[in-house]
């Protein structure tokens, strides 16, 4: 695959892990899993499928140099920062951009994630170099589907259809449609029918991605011919950032594409996105509670504990999430961390 490209996605705010993740020192800075940061693994997962002079990195202008710090194989010129939020869809034309740069409209592209754990790193190269393979035979934009290990309510989901023929050795589908995080009842409904989790990860040639954005999206069609043109592509995102929507590529571009392949498999993957990932990858006790550095504990249950700053202690309560950080400290019912964002636009600025 001399001609695949890898773009790795790192502009997260830090919200859904604060107090570990800040707006400084978001999600893919944490080392909470695997005891490296979840950015240098995304990288690292790489090895042998995608040289480090094809892996690019778009993040918060503010956030270059700690990525670089983080990924010293990675050149530094392939780490490029945001001038401003704008959602995935403008970071993914800026990705079509560079990569149109280095190795023109039959290239390759895999957008890829920072801040997501793949506990099988083999599979999940088998199947990107599969779903590089189906991209690079056609004009589809190829996502990667995750098959369900139970009916996650936290997730979007695929509908497969009718499996396409790539000669690959994963099975690639024609992609139904795209659903929105269901329900309990529905997220049955659906791992019934056989529908995959959406990994948020996407594959095409650049050629077919800038036929999509100029046919669903022309003011980020726009700022990718501009990036691939540009000597110096900061200039160009200076200048054109503030001009584009603030929009995901979901909506921008994926449930409007024409012909969009699901290449699925099992290779692990965790999107952990919130603290009710803790009893996923911290053994419990048998009352339940999750614990992940200093803590005591005593009659409790149902409690995931992570204890980077000052020890904790607990005593008699349940079903709770406690984060002890250097500067702040959580306590948050269990129930409610996936509306932790609530909480954190209240925050003073961390």
């Amino acid at each position: 695959m001399n001609n695949l490209y890898a773009v790795i996605m790192a502009g997260g705010s830090g919200e859904r892990f604060w107090p570990l993740s800040t707006p400084r020192r978001p999600k893919q800075f944490v080392k909470l899993f695997g005891g490296k940061t979840l950015i240098a693994q995304a990288a690292e997962r790489l090895e042998g499928l995608v040289p480090p002079e094809r892996v690019l990195v778009v993040t918060a202008r503010s956030l270059v140099a700690a990525t670089r710090r983080e990924l010293p194989q990675v050149p530094a010129e392939n780490v490029v920062g945001e001038p401003m939020r704008r959602d995935t869809a403008a970071a993914v034309a800026t990705a079509c951009g560079l990569v149109k740069r280095r190795g023109g409209a039959d290239a390759v592209c895999a957008i890829l994630t920072a801040d997501q754990l793949m506990s099988k790193p083999a599979a999940f190269r088998r199947i990107l170099a599969d779903a590089a393979v189906a991209a690079a035979k056609t004009d589809a934009i190829v996502t990667l589907g995750v098959t369900p290990t139970h009916p996650a309510t936290g997730f979007g989901y695929v509908e497969p259809g009718a499996r396409a023929k790539t000669g690959t050795r994963t099975p690639v589908f024609e992609a139904r449609r795209f659903v929105e995080k269901p329900d309990a009842a529905t997220a049955k409904t659906y791992v019934k029918k056989g529908f995959v989790w959406n990994a948020g990860m996407f594959i095409w040639r650049v050629a077919a991605m800038e036929q999509a954005l100029a046919k669903h999206a022309p003011a980020l069609a726009i700022l990718a011919a501009a990036v691939a043109d540009a000597a110096k592509p900061a200039g160009v995102l200076k200048k054109l950032y503030p001009q584009v929507p603030r929009i995901s590529v979901d909506y921008a571009v994926m449930e409007k594409a024409e012909k969009v392949l699901v290449a699925a498999g099992d290779f692990g993957w965790d999107d952990v996105g919130s603290w009710s990932a803790i009893p996923n990858h911290f053994p419990a006790d048998a009352d339940g509670n999750a614990v992940a550095g200093a803590a005591t504990l005593l009659d409790c249950s149902g409690v995931s504990v992570v204890g980077e700053g000052a020890p904790v202690a607990l005593f008699g309560v349940k079903d709770l999430v406690v984060v002890s950080a250097k500067n702040a400290v959580l306590v948050c019912a269990k129930e409610r961390v996936a509306e932790l964002k609530k909480l954190v636009a209240r925050l003073p600025v961390q």
